[in-house]
C-alpha cells in the first residue's frame, strides 16, 4: 500500500472521489488522466491550470458518474512522445485509467492516440495542434477539442492575407505541431492569393532566435509566421523586438498565442498582434463567470486551452452518463451524438472525433485600451465552426471514407 501511495505522488496524482457509496455496494470507480506538459515549454501554455479545469469540470457535475467516483490522476510528459506513451500505457495497463485528455504536443498527442486506439479507450486532445489528429491520424476512440492547426490557418492565416499581407515566412517549431501549422496557414495563405518566400525549423525550446531572425528579416517578406508556440513564441516575439524587426515594416503573426502567452509578455510587447482563440474570458456573461471561478483558484484567467480541458472532461462525463457505462465503443458514441454547451462553446462532435465550434478573431490591445487587468483582447470577427474547421470527409480521416 505505502509504495503504491509513493507512486501516485510522483506522479503528481490528485484525486476527487464522491462521498462514499452506499453501503455494500461495490464501485470501480472513473478515472481520468490529464497527460500534459507542468515544467517545460508549455508550463503555463497548459500545465497546472489545465488540471484545476479538469477538477472544476468534476466537481460541477458532481464528483461522481453512474454511482462511482470520479478520479483524477497527472503526470508530466516533459515534452517526450516516449515518455508519454510510456505513462500512458502503464495507467491503462495497471491504473484502471478510463480516458486520457488535454495532450499538449502534437508528437504525445499523436503517440498516445496511436495507443488509446489499440486499447480501445478515448482520448480526447485539448492542447495539441495538428489536424492529423483528426485527419489521417484519426481512430474511432480518439477526439480533438479545443483547436487546430486548420482553424488557426483559417483565423489569423487568412485575415492577414486579406488585409495586404501577402508574402510570408515561417519560423517552424521542428516536430508535427509546426509542421502541420506552417502546412495549413501556407495553403490558406496560397489560396488567398498570397506567397510564402521562405521557412526555417527551430528545435522546441530553443533560447536564441537569432540567427533565424535575421533569415526571416532579409526575407523582406510582409508577415513572419511563428509557427511555434508557449514560451517559444513569447521569446521569439521578445528578440524580434530587439532586431526591429516590426519597426522595419514587417508583422509578426503569432499563429498559435493564447492569453497565457499575451499575459507572459505584456500588452507593450504584445500590442497589435493578431491571433485566433476559440474562449475569451471577458466575452460573455457565462465564460466571465467561469473564468472569475477560475481564477479565484489560480490567479489566472484560463484560456482556450484550460476552458477546454474542462469542456473536454465534462463532455466526457454526460456521454459516460448517456450511454450508462464506461465501455468505449458506447461512449464515444454517445460523445459524437450530444451537442456541446458549456462554459467553453456550443459545439458539435464530427464523425472523425473533432469537435467544431465558432472560432474568434482578436487583435491584442495597446496599454492605453486596456481597462482592468486581463483586458488583452478586441475581437475583430467571429470564424464559424462551419468554416474554421475541416468537414469529416474533407479531413482525410479514413473513418469517414
Amino acid at each position: 500500500m505505502k509504495s503504491g501511495w509513493l507512486a501516485a505522488v510522483a506522479l503528481g496524482a490528485v484525486w476527487l472521489a464522491a462521498p462514499a457509496a452506499a453501503q455494500g455496494v461495490k464501485t470501480e470507480g472513473v478515472k481520468i488522466g490529464i497527460l500534459n506538459d507542468q515544467s517545460g515549454v508549455y508550463a503555463d501554455y497548459g500545465g497546472k491550470y489545465s488540471l484545476e479545469a479538469a477538477k472544476m469540470a468534476i466537481e460541477d457535475f458532481g464528483g461522481e458518474v453512474l454511482g462511482q467516483k470520479v478520479e483524477l490522476i497527472t503526470a508530466d510528459h516533459q515534452n517526450k512522445p516516449d515518455l508519454a506513451a510510456s505513462i500512458a500505457r502503464r495507467w491503462y495497463d495497471t491504473e484502471g485509467v478510463d480516458m486520457i485528455t488535454e495532450l499538449t504536443t502534437s508528437s504525445v498527442a499523436l503517440a498516445v492516440q496511436e495507443l488509446s486506439n489499440d486499447k480501445k479507450k478515448i482520448d480526447i486532445v485539448v492542447g495539441a495542434a495538428t489536424s492529423r489528429i483528426t485527419g489521417d491520424a484519426c481512430t474511432p476512440y480518439g477526439f480533438h477539442w479545443s483547436f487546430d492547426t486548420h482553424a488557426l490557418a483559417v483565423g489569423t492565416g487568412g485575415a492577414l492575407v486579406e488585409s495586404g499581407g501577402d508574402t510570408w515566412f515561417f519560423l517552424t517549431a521542428d516536430y508535427a505541431f509546426g509542421y502541420a501549422l506552417e502546412k495549413d496557414t501556407s495553403d490558406i495563405v496560397k489560396a488567398k492569393g498570397g506567397k510564402v518566400v521562405g521557412s526555417v525549423r527551430i528545435p522546441l525550446n530553443s533560447s536564441d532566435f537569432s540567427s533565424f531572425l535575421l533569415q526571416a528579416q532579409s526575407s523582406k517578406a510582409k508577415i513572419v509566421g511563428l509557427a511555434n508556440a508557449g514560451l517559444d513564441t513569447t521569446n521569439s516575439i521578445k528578440q524580434a523586438a530587439e532586431f526591429g524587426i516590426v519597426k522595419g515594416g514587417q508583422k509578426l503573426a503569432g499563429l498559435l498565442m493564447t492569453l497565457s502567452e499575451v499575459n507572459g509578455l505584456g500588452l507593450d510587447a504584445a500590442q497589435g498582434l493578431i491571433l485566433t482563440e476559440g474562449f475569451y474570458w471577458d466575452h460573455d456573461d457565462k465564460t466571465r463567470a467561469f473564468s472569475e471561478r477560475f481564477f479565484k483558484r489560480t490567479g489566472h484567467m484560463p484560456s482556450m486551452i484550460h476552458a477546454g480541458t474542462y469542456s473536454a472532461t465534462l463532455s466526457y462525463l454526460k456521454a459516460v452518463t448517456a450511454a450508462g457505462t464506461k465501455d468505449s465503443e458506447a461512449v464515444a458514441k454517445k460523445l459524437k451524438e450530444l451537442p456541446v454547451d458549456d462554459a467553453f462553446a456550443k459545439g458539435k462532435v464530427l464523425e472523425n472525433g473533432r469537435m467544431v465550434h465558432d472560432m474568434y478573431l482578436f487583435e491584442v490591445k495597446k496599454p492605453s485600451e486596456s481597462k482592468k487587468p486581463w483586458d488583452y483582447y478586441k475581437q475583430l470577427t467571429v470564424v464559424p465552426g462551419d468554416k474554421a474547421f475541416s468537414t469529416a470527409k474533407e479531413s482525410g480521416c479514413p473513418l469517414t471514407k
